[in-house]
């Protein structure tokens, strides 16, 4: 079976569990990885008998076999890959809060997005609340949501530390402009339990329209919608409706793929951006 070739960028913990989940991959390829530095991480790619770079962007985007490629680096670094890549007429999808390009929740609105050569994953808080966002909004039209993303300190790297400010403010915009809701906060806690905790997500939202048996559908709908393609996501507190109020909280299991099962917030960006390579692939390809 044909299969399109892709390269990362970023050989850290994210981009090397992406690789492996892009090795598990019916329609993607494993090609590259690249970094800066002869790091753990490039020295495991080619051990798996890949191609490895330190040249960074510059050696996929001279790279003619690749079409897609992960950036796995930083907002700061993205935003200087982004135009070298579109210039080599690469697709990117950007695993940082860049947005460069237009946030994508594969379950709410890949569809919707045609054309496109950046694809920004907004950030692992954003994947796992917009969707229940949207699911709140198109069944009760939501005034306000807030949300407050609980990772273990353990799987927040230091690319995670260094994009707090980025996350907070990417993943509150992503509740609007893809989940919905008119005004939007986004809270990130580090907490430093040990053994390790799983990710949980708690989303706050007031609605215009509370209706129980809507938004409780609309709900459980769009969970089984994440979870074709995160199979560890799942509801930890059905909605609980109170007046206007809407509580819901989900949580995350990481698949184990390279990270550990509580490394939920890690997994499911790498999941979702796989998601929208395949999506991308097999329009590209033709495969039906």
């Amino acid at each position: 079976m044909e299969k399109i070739k892709v390269g990362i960028i970023g050989p850290g913990n994210i981009g090397s569990d992406l690789m492996y989940k892009v090795i598990k991959s019916k329609h993607l390829q494993m090609h590259m990885m690249t970094g800066i530095v002869e790091s753990e991480g490039i020295k495991r790619a080619a051990g798996l008998g890949f191609k490895t770079s330190i040249k960074g962007v510059d050696a996929v985007a001279e790279d003619p076999e690749i079409k897609f490629v992960f950036d796995a680096t930083s907002a700061k670094a993205h935003i200087h890959n982004s135009a070298i890549l579109k210039a080599a007429g690469k697709i990117a999808i950007d695993m940082t809060p860049a947005a460069v390009g237009p946030y994508v929740v594969p379950c709410v609105n890949l569809d919707k997005l045609t054309d496109e050569v950046d694809f920004n994953m907004v950030t692992c808080g954003g994947q796992a609340t917009v969707p229940i966002a949207h699911a709140i909004n198109r069944a009760a039209d939501a005034e306000y949501v807030e949300i407050v993303s609980c990772i273990s300190s353990k799987s927040a790297g230091p690319g995670t530390r260094a994009n707090i400010d980025e996350f907070t403010e990417t993943t509150s915009k992503a509740l609007r402009v893809v989940g919905g809701a008119d005004r939007s906060k986004a809270i990130i806690v580090l907490n430093p339990a040990d053994p390790p905790l799983l990710m949980t997500n708690t989303v706050y939202a007031l609605v215009k329209n509370p209706d129980e048996k809507r938004i409780t559908e609309s709900v459980n709908d769009i969970v089984r919608e994440v979870q074709s393609y995160v199979p560890g996501y799942r509801l930890r507190l059905p909605p609980v409706i109170e007046g206007n109020k809407v509580t819901v909280i989900v949580e995350v299991q990481g698949a184990g793929d390279f990270l550990p099962p509580y490394s939920g917030n890690l997994d499911i960006i790498n999941q979702a951006a796989v998601a929208v390579a395949e999506k991308l692939a097999v329009k590209m390809l033709g495969v039906k």
